[in-house]
């Protein structure tokens, strides 16, 4: 661990910022210090049936943000474990996958029981496991990769499995009246494994020796005897996320809206079982651009890969990081907006007193202070500079940059290189086929013209500010109702869109001459 100087410590203990709060339920579980497993233990789960999604990325990256505000508050070693639940059954054939008809022969098997489609892997959850760590290890989380499969097979869980069937009363009182009256009837927390066909099976048990594991359940119209150990059975969702819990000694993990209800009937259950549940925050779900919650099945979702096309991690787990109990939107027109927030907050950090920095959020994206680099246009001036350019090259727009930017290179600057790179694929995706320039109206033409004036007066290297005083004063006098209204027709006849930038940074980065030339075409249509 690194020493944590006083003041931010004791900053931290105080701070408001979503992750220090979270961090201090941690510090109040153990008010004597380390615990007795000698680490507080953060965890996070997904179901390998699919692959890694932004979901994934989500829950990651926030329960890293818990473990390092708590690192900053106590010595206590920590550990997060990246949970695959890669035992459940195949419920459904996904649709994202080869061999569709191989995959139906082996509905209701372990995950890590069946081929894998893609013939890369010994198994459809190992194949997809390895995803989920390459997934986790490009953002260079810090995790251990944990599969249930071997924690079942491998004897980890042999203790927690028969204090499962020691308490199975106990835990059925508790889920029996969750569930509807033809699911009480047929409902086991435990799933054993079929062993003619492999299936885990959903059928009621009878525990025959809750110290050997032993139960006997009904398979193909036979009465079968078997231990729950070894991997021969699993436990129902709820059951199992509870068992777990106290197997492993699990300090934190956070969950969804939508698991609520889980997480209430999972925290019965380990305390059923003689554990705690863990601390933990319900975050709100995403909604796509109608408002609608985001579900993989519908396919109204924004993937990882999609917000990466356009925008660098530091913009996702900016949105990610902002207010995560609140619902919001998820979408490719949020991205511009994150990324100049995500720099304007990063801009703003290194003047912050203390107890500011630790609610920035650049702070908790880069576990303390961010990359000195600056950025000296915004992604939105970006985005409306490779607009009016139409097909564009990295290398023409650090031509323009140039003459605003005193050495810019690449070298110099090799964040905004980067952004260079995203502009071009969302202005030539989103940007480009919407724009459309009108013919300036009424005081409009003579504003342009009186504009067109002031800049050929000008010297080719003005400075931003001299042009959008000049700007300023041409709509104060050209006789518009407001300066609003100026600035719109600046954006639609010259730009082709609604909204803009600053004129005078982008006159000054598109150049007086370039910018003259969009004037006298704008006029032409007139």
């Amino acid at each position: 661990m690194t020493d944590i100087a006083p003041e931010l410590r004791a900053a931290a203990l105080d701070s408001k910022a979503w992750p220090y709060e979270e961090a201090r339920k941690l510090l109040k579980r153990y008010p004597d210090g380390v615990p007795a497993k000698g680490h507080v233990l953060f965890e996070t789960g997904y179901g390998p049936s699919g692959l890694p999604h932004i979901g994934t990325f989500n829950e990651v990256l926030r329960t890293t943000m818990v473990r390092r505000a708590f690192e900053t508050l106590s010595d206590i070693p920590t550990r997060l474990i990246a949970f695959s639940d890669d035992m459940d059954g195949l419920r459904k054939v996904p649709d994202n996958v080869p061999n569709k008809e191989m995959l139906a022969e082996h509905l209701g098997r372990p995950l890590t029981r069946i081929p894998d489609p893609f013939g890369t892997h010994d198994s459809f959850a190992a194949h997809n496991n390895a995803l989920l760590r390459e997934f986790l290890d490009r953002f260079g989380f810090d995790y251990e990769f944990v599969s249930s499969t071997d924690y079942y097979e491998g004897g980890t869980f042999d203790d927690a499995l028969k204090g499962v069937l020691r308490h199975y009363q106990g835990i059925m009182e508790v889920m029996l009246p969750t569930l509807r009256k033809e699911r009480q009837a047929t409902y086991s927390p435990v799933l054993p494994v079929s062993p003619k066909s492999g299936i885990v099976l959903q059928v009621p048990i009878e525990v025959l020796d809750a110290e050997s594991g032993m139960i006997a359940f009904e398979d193909e119209g036979e009465r079968i005897e078997q231990s729950i150990l070894g991997g021969r059975a699993k436990l129902q969702w709820k059951v199992d996320w509870a068992m777990r819990w106290v197997a492993l000694g699990v300090d934190y993990e956070m969950a969804g809206k939508d698991l609520i209800d889980s997480v209430i009937q999972s925290s019965k259950i380990a305390r059923v079982l003689g554990g705690k549940p863990p601390e933990g925050f319900n975050y709100e779900m995403f909604l796509d651009e109608k408002g609608e919650k985001i579900s993989k099945s519908k396919g109204n979702g924004l993937s990882l890969e999609q917000w990466l096309t356009y925008g660098p991690d530091e913009s996702l787990a900016f949105y990610i990081y902002r207010e995560p109990k609140k619902a919001k939107a998820l979408h490719l027109g949020l991205i511009p907006r994150a990324v100049d927030d995500y720099w304007q907050f990063r801009g703003n950090y290194a003047a912050q007193p203390v107890e500011q920095k630790l609610g920035n959020p650049v702070h908790h994206i880069h576990n303390g202070p961010p990359p000195t680099e600056t950025l000296p246009v915004t992604f939105g001036l970006l985005l409306n500079l490779v607009g009016v350019m139409g097909e564009a090259s990295k290398e023409q727009v650090w031509a323009y940059l140039a003459n605003y930017v005193p050495d810019a290179t690449p070298e110099s600057y090799p964040a905004l290189d980067d952004l260079i790179g995203y502009a071009l694929a969302y202005a030539r995706d989103f940007v480009t086929p919407t724009l459309k320039k009108r013919a300036p109206e009424g005081v409009e033409v003579e504003a342009l013209r009186r504009l067109d004036t002031e800049l050929g007066g000008l010297p080719a290297d003005a400075s931003a500010e001299d042009i959008q005083n000049i700007v300023y004063e041409i709509g104060k006098t050209g006789g518009f109702e407001n300066l609003r209204d100026w600035f719109k027709a600046l954006y639609e006849t010259l730009l082709g869109s609604e909204q803009g930038p600053r004129m005078g940074s982008f006159i000054a980065l598109y150049g007086i001459e370039n910018s003259r030339k969009l004037i006298a075409e704008a006029l032409a249509r007139g």
